[in-house]
Parts: C-alpha cells; structure tokens; sequence
C-alpha cells in the first residue's frame, strides 16, 4: 500500500479522534455512602404535543460520579424536580434502583430532545432498566409525574445550553478539519 493510500484510508480515523477528544471516562470506585450535594439545577421545559409547555426543575448530573450517585440515598423528591443525566454520546442507557429510596419515573430522550419512552423505576430494585434505543439523556422524577404533567413520549424538551450542542458544533469541526485534509491530502507529510 503506498504511503498516500495510507494516509488517505487511516488519516481519516485519527482526526476523527483528535477532533472529538475521545477518552474513556471512569466512575470513581469509591463506595456511595450518602446522597451527593445537590447539583445544579435548571427549569427544563417540555412542550406536549397537547400545546401545553411543562416546566420541571433538574439537578445537571454530567459526569461519570454525579451520574453514577444520581438520587441515591434521597429520601424524598417533590413533583416538578428531578434529576437529568446528560451524556457526551447516544447510547442505550441502563439504570437501577441501587440504594434509591424513593419510587421514580424515568424518561428517555434523544439528542434532539425527543422523549422516547417512559419507565417507571422501583425503590432499591437492582434489575436494570434499559432505554429501547441509543438516547443522549434521560430525566428523573417522581414515579407518576410525567403521567400527572401530561407529558408522553414524543414530547420534546428544550435543550438550551446543555451538552447536546456541543457534539453537533464538534461534528461542524470534525468536518471542516476532514474537507481541509482532503483538500491538501497530497501536500500532507506522512509524519506531522
């Protein structure tokens, strides 16, 4: 294979690397004893396909610890609070009940915002509870809201400032970077 064939086939692969700043994030190991401090918080809205727009107030858990603590320990939740989990990629979500004291429901949504589907979670329960379909975040709250705030799966939460953004601005980099390469593939040294 020549060194242009080279570069043109595995290129490629690298900037898509080194434009998205893929790295393996790792839970902390560290036993959850108590619930975490609480996070901060944003009023989500969700429009219905009723017309209505429903607002609920959410502690951000964006990374590996905050997500893996989540509600835990928590021995109460009001109606119209909860928990979002934001996550840098679509992938099918699994959660559990462990050490969770309080019944919940959970929604899935997808990156645009689209709420998949809608679960409902039991206090304590170590059966995981999987999304049907790659999603980007799923909400929290008590078990029975979503049902008692009209909301349904096909209803859309406003995503302003929040993570899914940025992975639609990192795609605009990745292919701006992508077409400049091709364009100069072969003034391109093999060895930066």
């Amino acid at each position: 294979m020549s060194s242009k064939r080279v570069r043109r086939v595995f290129l490629p692969f690298l900037l898509v690397f080194a434009a998205c700043g893929v790295r393996a994030e790792k839970a902390d190991e560290t036993e959850i004893t108590g619930p975490q401090a609480v996070l901060e918080t944003r009023i989500i809205s969700i429009h219905t396909a009723s017309g209505t727009k429903v607002s609920i107030e959410a502690e951000l858990a964006r990374t590996a610890r905050e997500r893996q603590a989540g509600l835990m320990f928590r021995k109460e939740l009001e109606d119209g609070k909860g928990m979002l989990f934001v996550f840098e990629n679509d992938e099918v979500l699994s959660f559990w009940m462990k050490n969770t004291l309080i019944p919940l429901s959970i929604a899935f949504i997808r990156y645009d915002g689209t709420i998949v589907e809608i679960k409902d979670l039991y206090p304590r329960d170590l059966s995981p509870v999987h999304s049907s379909r790659s999603v980007r975040y799923a909400l929290e709250a008590p078990r029975g809201w979503f049902d008692r705030a009209g909301v349904k799966a096909g209803d859309r939460i406003e995503l302003d400032g929040l993570a899914a953004g940025a992975g639609l601005a990192g795609l605009a980099i990745l292919d701006t970077r992508y077409n400049s390469y091709i364009k100069n593939i072969d003034k391109t040294p093999l060895c930066m």
